[in-house]
């Protein structure tokens, strides 16, 4: 009976998502590029426009954000490829963009002497196309080829093509591919490793490549052989070859879901997946596996905490007798950043958080053993490491930033706590009246949640001031410090208080902090960031009507679920390419990719507690919202335009007078392709934020 009465409730689950989706009256604004839903978005344009730009200083502060994207006195972040360090540039006279090179005397310079190697503008006006520079993928180790990803208007689809250095030229002959959701690598001098759309069954529901081929110089692109295949429901694979002196990898990685993954080594023809955890993510250092868990994982008679480095002789790792050394071990308030291992010639360099303060530690692996020593850094701020030439020099470059000083780029060795510094950002805004604080609110389970705020050191409790409170909470993202110059000119030095929530779902504290809001546990991440805009109240330091609210992609999603659960909280809201409907998000672009997050919309059990913070589903009639301003980007191809586009229409459709709507024709996931984009997106955002929370 009981078996029966459940099989009757998932049935009625199951009927009643039917139903929902069957009364969707805005289901035609997901057609990205339909006649019909773009003179929507452009009357929808027109009207946000109009109200926004004539809002006092609108021009002056659109202006002022793009001095700031063009300035030249910004840091030119560089890699190093070979004898030359290599750099990609907008600015005024390059909005597109140039990647350019120089050599280490030249860049130490204040005006380093610059050669061009590819200018996107120049390209993209030859071939009449909107061209946003993706990134490059250079042949090892002479450096002489690279594979150069192009974009269109900024989406995540690109063209492929084979550049040659030398000649500063597309190869004519070379490799070359159609514009799609592809993974290349080069396997050898005449080979690369592809996965890309090949043709029906390709593709894996997320839309990324499913099948992983070798191509050969001068064959046909159908002549190429698969060496690997993954399932229609995994996320994705892909290739890579690690390469050090005396050391070669070729690895394959099938993404199974979000976060579980299989490794497989390829010798020749064969092979062979590695026996660590689905959950484990691993990279090579020489002869030694490094394994970071994201679960706890016993092995050779030792269970390691969840969040925890290991290393083991990779040798012995295969023969099935590990020995494993700890790397790091987490704590109560330390985490690994989810990107935090870098490499030298002998060092391996990790990023970690105290507290959500950046930390820096060396280890040496040398005679068989590790050696760790901690590095003299800044105690306050962000932190960020990245070997020079991981094949020669143990020098590395070390970045420092918080919210009020701009970061600054040095050279530093391993062994050692000498550095140089070769740049430094200089100051965009009047940071000298303000402060950073952390404080700590607590959520509806008692725990425990920092967040930074940024405000007037002489500041008045008196609830009176413009606030905005930043979130994102997913995907194992820490939100630490960063300066924000286009935040600061637009917010900050105009006396308005700003706040980072560093909400569960983050990686801020390590794999526990993310795991503690997946799924059904999701809203666990909203109670954290309601338990911040509350605790600004108590402190005084805001008030509801002044407390606006900002985040973007999943942090959209946030938005929405402040605006459908506590509408009385806020008084602004700026949700950026979010997702809104989340029933349907795993059907749209890549957001199948995405259920290891949230959870299967269409299984019923699971839609049960997802429906409870789908924004779109949330809305009610007789609910005073609050002002809301939805943007997003016409080539946004991983969280679909549609989202944003039917959460506002149905708010249109309800009679709700105060939402408002921009999408970006241009801009991919980022919003903007450009920094004319960027600064006008900058401006229609706080513009709206400053005249609601007057």
């Amino acid at each position: 009976m009981k078996k029966q009465l459940l099989t009757l409730a998932l049935a009625g689950a199951a009927l009643g998502v039917h139903a929902e989706a069957a009364v969707d009256a805005y289901q035609w604004l997901e057609d990205v590029g339909g006649e019909k839903a773009l003179d929507w978005v452009k009357t929808q344009n027109a009207a946000s426009r109009a109200m926004l730009e004539q809002e006092p200083g609108f021009a002056a502060l659109r202006s002022q954000v793009r001095e700031i994207l063009d300035s030249k006195a910004r840091i030119p972040y560089v890699n190093k490829l070979g004898s030359h360090y290599y750099n990609f540039w907008r600015d005024a006279e390059h909005p597109r963009g140039v990647w350019r090179r120089t050599d280490l005397a030249s860049y130490k310079q204040a005006e380093p002497q610059w050669e061009t190697v590819l200018d996107l503008d120049a390209l993209a006006k030859a071939e009449n196309e909107n061209w946003v520079f993706k990134g490059s993928k250079c042949r090892y180790p002479a450096y002489d080829r690279c594979l150069i990803e192009l974009s269109r208007g900024g989406a995540d689809a690109v063209v492929v093509r084979e550049f040659d250095i030398a000649s500063k030229s597309f190869v004519a002959d070379g490799f070359s591919l159609p514009e799609a959701k592809t993974d290349v690598s080069w396997q050898g001098k005449d080979a690369i490793f592809v996965g890309t759309d090949f043709g029906p069954g390709s593709q894996t529901d997320s839309g990324y490549p499913r099948v992983l081929k070798l191509w050969q110089r001068g064959t046909p692109l159908t002549a190429a052989k698969t060496v690997f295949e993954g399932q229609q429901s995994d996320i994705s694979v892909g290739a890579a070859v690690v390469e050090r002196p005396g050391y070669r990898y070729e690895i394959i990685e099938r993404g199974v879901t979000f976060y579980t993954s299989e490794t497989w080594l390829r010798e020749g023809d064969k092979l062979s997946r590695l026996a660590v955890p689905d959950h484990a993510k691993v990279q090579f250092f020489g002869p030694q596996l490094l394994v970071h868990l994201r679960k706890p994982w016993k092995v050779a008679g030792k269970t390691w905490p969840a969040g925890s480095l290991i290393a083991s002789d990779f040798a012995a790792f295969r023969a099935g007798k590990p020995r494993f050394t700890a790397l790091f071990t987490p704590s109560a308030t330390t985490a690994l950043e989810r990107d935090g291992i870098s490499f030298t010639q002998n060092y391996v360099l990790l990023s970690s958080l105290d507290k959500v303060k950046g930390r820096i530690s060396e280890w040496r692996f040398n005679a068989g053993q590790w050696h760790k020593r901690e590095v003299a850094a800044p105690a306050f701020g962000s932190l960020g490491v990245m070997g020079v030439d991981e094949d020669s020099s143990d020098d590395y470059f070390l970045t420092h930033v918080d919210f009020l000083t701009p970061d600054s780029l040095y050279l530093a060795r391993a062994g050692s706590d000498a550095r140089e510094l070769l740049k430094q950002r200089p100051a965009f805004f009047d940071a000298s009246r303000f402060e950073i604080a952390q404080y700590e609110a607590k959520s509806k389970d008692g725990t425990r949640v920092p967040y930074f705020i940024v405000k007037d050191k002489t500041l008045k409790l008196d609830g009176s001031h413009p606030t905005l409170l930043y979130g994102y909470g997913g995907f194992e993202v820490s939100l630490t410090p960063w300066y924000s110059a286009g935040a600061g000119k637009a917010w900050i030095e105009k006396g308005g208080v700003y706040v980072v929530a560093n909400i569960r779902g983050g990686g801020e504290f390590g794999p526990r902090w993310h795991q503690a809001a997946l799924k059904q546990n999701r809203q666990k991440a909203y109670d954290d960031f309601i338990a911040v805009g509350e605790d600004l109240i108590q402190r005084k330091i805001t008030q509801p009507k002044k407390l606006g609210i900002m985040g973007g992609s999943n942090g959209g999603l946030l938005m929405g679920v402040m605006l459908t659960q506590r509408p009385d909280l806020f008084g602004a809201v700026v949700c950026q390419v979010p997702l809104l409907d989340m029933q349907r998000y795993n059907q749209l672009l890549a957001g199948a990719s995405w259920m290891g997050e949230y959870g299967n919309p269409d299984i019923p059990a699971e839609w049960a507690y997802i429906r409870k913070f789908s924004p779109y589903h949330n809305l009610q009639d007789g609910v005073r919202y609050p002002n809301v301003l939805f943007t997003t980007s016409t080539r946004d191809d991983r969280v679909h335009p549609g989202h944003a586009r039917k959460m506002f229409a149905k708010m249109q459709g309800m009679g709700i007078q105060n939402a408002w709507y921009y999408e970006n024709m241009e801009g991919g996931h980022a919003g903007a392709a450009d920094n004319g984009q960027k600064a006008d997106m900058t401006a229609l955002e706080f513009s709206f934020l400053w005249k609601m929370l007057k």
